[in-house]
């Protein structure tokens, strides 16, 4: 029950994620990117200082490692927003989001690494077929075309990858109030320590630019992170990793709705690859034994 209740807690952030793709493209057009991460991070971790109240006030309770591993975390998860965040302003929201959901079939093949564990059949064909679909969509133009955005966020994409598998190691190991806070916190200071040397910040504060803060960074990552924080506790990265799978289909549907912005047939083909390499790579029907 815990696991079927944790696994729909994630099928949640899915929904709020892919949701404001389009949200946060229409934001950058007023907000320098790293200060936009900043804001965002910044609110969301004032929600959780005020959430978690008790646990940050009983300070004996954490300890220097609990602060290092939610660090980690952290740095994984700005990084993945950065190159995300940068990548979104020079592509589209649905193969920005089709991209991002490359760190789907990266989760095996990095905790494997991580664990020295070999990689499968399935999961070795799932990567190339996922990679081929990655090259239909970004190679618009001659071979080598690749565009600056596609690559920061595949770039992203590694960042997220790294992410999901850290917080799944150290979700067993610490309480997910402390962990969502430290990581998002990390966040939040990499993400000042930028903002103001990396670009020129400007901000125009109109409505698209607040809402997009307030829905960010209270639903899109003060609950999200708490939420997944939770949940890993619960399921393994792996699982994770396929529910996020949704995520870009969830994109793609909302900016088709919101802004009739969807994919081309080269495109559309490209993304079914991709998805049909995360399919390979969770289900791994190369092989005898049950996949947990």
């Amino acid at each position: 029950m815990s696991r079927g209740k944790a696994e729909l807690a994630l099928v949640f952030n899915v929904v709020i994620w892919g949701t404001t793709f389009v949200l946060v493209k229409s934001a950058l057009q007023g907000i320098s990117p790293i200060l936009f991460l900043a804001i965002r991070f910044s609110v969301a971790t004032a929600a959780l200082l005020v959430l978690f109240r008790g646990q940050w006030k009983s300070r004996s309770r954490i300890t220097p490692r609990m602060l290092a591993c939610g660090g980690l975390t952290g740095v994984f998860l700005f990084t993945g927003y950065l190159f995300q965040t940068l990548g979104l302003q020079l592509t589209t929201p649905p193969k920005s989001a089709f991209l991002t959901g490359l760190s789907t079939v990266m989760v095996p093949l990095l905790a494997a690494l991580v664990y020295q564990i070999r990689p499968q059949v399935s999961e070795v064909l799932g990567v190339l077929v996922a990679t081929f679909g990655m090259g239909l969509m970004t190679l618009e133009g001659p071979l080598g075309s690749i565009g600056r955005g596609d690559l920061l966020t595949f770039g992203c994409a590694v960042a997220f990858a790294a992410h999901i598998v850290t917080l799944g190691h150290f979700s067993e190991q610490m309480g997910f109030e402390i962990l969502s806070l430290t990581q998002v916190g990390a966040a939040a200071l990499s993400a000042l320590s930028l903002f103001w040397w990396v670009e020129t910040p400007h901000i125009q504060w109109q409505p698209i630019v607040l809402w997009a803060i307030v829905i960010t960074g209270l639903l899109a990552t003060a609950l999200a992170f708490t939420i997944q924080a939770w949940a890993q506790q619960y399921t393994t990265s792996t699982r994770t990793a396929l529910i996020y799978a949704l995520e870009p289909v969830v994109a793609w549907v909302t900016s088709f709705v919101i802004a009739g912005e969807g994919l081309s047939g080269r495109g559309a083909a490209g993304a079914a690859l991709i998805l049909s390499g995360v399919i390979l790579v969770e289900m791994k029907p190369f092989q005898s034994r049950k996949h947990l």
